[in-house]
């Protein structure tokens, strides 16, 4: 069975930047599988598709990425550890019904099942995230942290920037966020509808952590006639390679301002 998490060291220098993909998994177990309601059993909506590969380009600017090898559904590791932890798509850790409240299982996990998740794929994923803070805060004294997420409705915005409404990051790093963003012409927003989920608000209260989650319209990156909720989209399509091509302007600039600052 695969490790809950990929984690891609800088390729180049490292500087006191972590990036999180808490929902970029598609992975889930054919144990798991057996149980989903038919409808869902090749498809499930929701999801940050495709965005390891959007940002891949990240450790050859010195950013350490974590990336969550399973889906959401499995467990979602942007939620925190709270009662029901099977529930509620926008609360629990293991979502009994999706987004739009439709069912997504024929025979639900079991108490005992759930916790068993929690233990073989949320707990590692922060345990390593905690380990890489710690880390860089030993040698930097300071870490910006990017949770990074992708979504479709609520919103009409491209760029949905989230610090817990100015809890989480000081308005240096998001305005920092934001400029850059802008300098492409994407339509950015704060705090709208995403301002930082558990990810964000956890680790964003540690001394010495500024923590940003990044919320990009799935249009933005991904052929907009794929997203009619049947199948996964395409990546290999000319919206890709443009939102790629920026980001990683994006993302150098980014780089570059707080380092420097």
């Amino acid at each position: 069975m695969p490790d809950p998490f990929l984690l891609h060291l800088p390729t180049t220098e490292t500087i006191p930047v972590i990036a999180s993909l808490p929902h970029s998994g598609l992975l889930i177990s054919k144990e798991i599988t057996d149980t989903l309601e038919a409808s869902h059993r090749h498809y499930l909506p929701n999801q940050d598709w495709h965005l390891d590969k959007l940002y891949d380009f990240l450790p050859h600017l010195g950013v350490t990425v974590l990336q969550a090898v399973y889906s959401r559904y499995v467990v979602d590791l942007n939620r925190s550890l709270q009662e029901p932890l099977f529930g509620n798509f926008w609360q629990s850790v293991v979502a009994e019904k999706t987004a739009v409240n439709t069912a997504i299982y024929r025979t639900p996990p079991s108490r005992e099942e759930v916790e068993q998740r929690v233990e073989q794929y949320y707990r590692p994923y922060h345990r390593q995230l905690q380990a890489l803070l710690n880390e860089q805060l030993e040698q930097f004294g300071k870490v910006y942290l990017l949770d990074l997420h992708s979504f479709l409705g609520l919103i009409e915005g491209e760029i949905c920037l989230g610090n817990g409404n100015s809890t989480t990051c000081s308005e240096h790093f998001i305005s920092v966020v934001e400029a850059a963003f802008c300098s492409q012409s994407y339509q950015v927003v704060r705090n709208k509808s995403f301002s930082g989920g558990y990810i964000t608000r956890y680790y964003g209260q540690m001394p010495q952590v500024e923590a940003l989650q990044i919320e990009v319209r799935y249009p933005v990156y991904l052929n907009a006639n794929q997203l009619d909720g049947t199948s996964i989209p395409d990546w290999q399509v000319p919206e890709f390679d443009e939102a790629k091509h920026k980001f990683e302007s994006i993302f150098e600039q980014i780089s570059k301002t707080l380092v420097a600052a």
